[in-house]
């Protein structure tokens, strides 16, 4: 990382353009990456990423460059490149920065850098071994383990300069059983801010078995029935329906340019009484967490919807001056090859006050959306499809029988105003979320909640 001299004279270099706000983004990131497959170690990948980018605004117009080295034969001819841009200007004046001192809220026990690589692959045979004795009919495992340490240091013309090491592990398991021709798969993946401690409270054993039983359950899943039902989908990854259908309209970056179903509904009703959500970079070791933002602003919890009245959106500098509005330290990015912008970081339904039980009652026939996978989403219009990993008919109230084939197709705009009950068990899970700013760790999460009316996707010949 750059001294605080050197920063110094960069940025006061910046600024002697028409630019009205110059940046600095350092950054030096580890990724480790082991792979297995029943059981045999196949890839061992460590790679080391170092470099700088260099933003300048002029009101709502911004320039943006990167280079891979941060010495002044690189940096200089950059600064030029992007005073060239905007128009140089001589103006008086040096910045001075001042250092932000904090204390860390993700405090990490085990460094992966510093753990044998036997104790990091004895990880991911506890889990194949465990998904292999699940089931007799799991013929093939596959298992690999992430691990990440990104350190970050940014500077501006504000005289700001702080700094922040984020520390990420993510297990990653994915059995296949098999009966007669049927062939099907499961998959389970969760990760925290967390060095290698994690595993102590969250076993790899647990995520094997996961992985398994869900392969299993297809085996003997039906084709999934198609038409308009109601749906409950369940907690954790679940979450990944509001992240994708509502959260991303709920982005600066789409509601600066009135690309958002969500544009001018400040302070107005967009969902039912029962819906609250936040999007929170501030939990302890949470996967999408950091100390700070990735233009130096410290996380924060922000209420984005309190009981179906939207609060607040998701906004970083550049689109805050576009709104006319304050940051709320949303800005992120993957690495220094991208321009910051408002993102997501852990966002989530707040619990509610329903049983689990409760949410089955009075559905004749419907679907139970255990475990989500992925999907799409137009923020503009609202618009996603979504596949269901492991689900259930639901028929006179209970569960029936797992399905197979199953998609949920709808609007995030409509979802929000029908769900009616809201349960009590809130858990997040972990994802990647990619858009403008390249692909970024983030949690999802709710409770199980009920959505009264959805159009579910299916295979079955009725």
């Amino acid at each position: 990382m750059l001294e605080k001299n050197q920063l110094e004279n960069y940025l006061t270099l910046c600024m002697k353009s028409s630019a009205d706000f110059a940046e600095i983004y350092e950054e030096e990131e580890v990724t480790e990456t082991i792979s297995m497959l029943n059981g045999k170690t196949e890839d061992v990948n460590r790679i080391l990423k170092t470099g700088i980018g260099v933003r300048l605004y002029k009101g709502v117009q911004s320039v943006y460059a990167y280079a891979n080295e941060s010495n002044p034969e690189v940096v200089l001819p950059l600064i030029e490149d992007l005073r060239d841009a905007l128009g140089k200007e001589e103006k008086d004046g040096k910045v001075e920065l001042t250092k932000t001192e904090y204390e860390n809220r993700h405090p990490v026990k085990i460094d992966f850098e510093t753990t044998p690589l036997e104790e990091k692959t004895d990880l991911l045979k506890r889990a194949t071994d465990s998904a292999y004795e699940a089931d007799e009919r799991i013929v093939k495992v596959q298992a690999r383990l992430l691990n990440v340490k990104q350190k970050v240091q940014i500077s501006n013309s504000e005289g700001r300069l702080i700094d922040d090491t984020r520390v990420r592990t993510r297990i990653m398991v994915d059995a296949f059983a098999k009966e007669g021709d049927n062939f099907q798969s499961g998959g389970d993946r969760p990760g925290a801010g967390m060095g290698l401690e994690f595993y102590e409270t969250v076993s790899p054993e647990s995520v094997g078995k996961e992985a398994a039983r869900i392969a299993i359950v297809n085996l003997s899943a039906k084709d999934c029935p198609s038409g308009k039902m109601p749906v409950i989908i369940d907690n954790a990854f679940g979450g990944v329906i509001f992240h994708e259908a509502c959260g991303h309209a709920l982005e600066a970056s789409a509601v600066s340019k009135n690309q958002s179903v969500f544009c001018g509904k400040l302070g107005q009703k967009i969902a039912s009484d029962c819906v609250s959500a936040v999007d929170d970079g501030t939990i302890p070791n949470a996967w999408g967490s950091e100390n700070i933002d990735d233009e130096g602003n410290f996380q924060k919890r922000r209420v984005l919807i309190d009981h179906g009245v939207l609060k607040s959106y998701m906004i970083d500098r550049l689109n805050g001056r576009r709104m006319g509005m304050e940051s709320t330290s949303s800005s992120r990015r993957e690495s220094y090859k991208y321009e910051p912008t408002s993102r997501m970081s852990n966002t989530f339904i707040l619990a509610g006050d329903s049983e689990f039980e409760e949410l089955f009652e009075g559905i004749e026939k419907g679907l139970y959306a255990k475990k989500m996978g992925g999907g799409s989403v137009n923020p503009q219009t609202g618009e996603f499809n979504f596949a269901v990993q492991e689900g259930y008919l639901i028929e006179n109230g209970k569960i029936s029988y797992p399905v197979k084939g199953a998609s949920l197709i709808g609007n995030g705009k409509d979802i929000l105003w029908n769900i009616d009950r809201v349960c009590k068990n809130l858990e997040r899970g972990q994802g990647m979320c990619g858009s403008s700013s390249g692909s970024i760790p983030t949690d999802v999460g709710q409770p199980a909640i009920r959505v009264t009316s959805i159009t579910v996707g299916g295979t079955a010949n009725e």
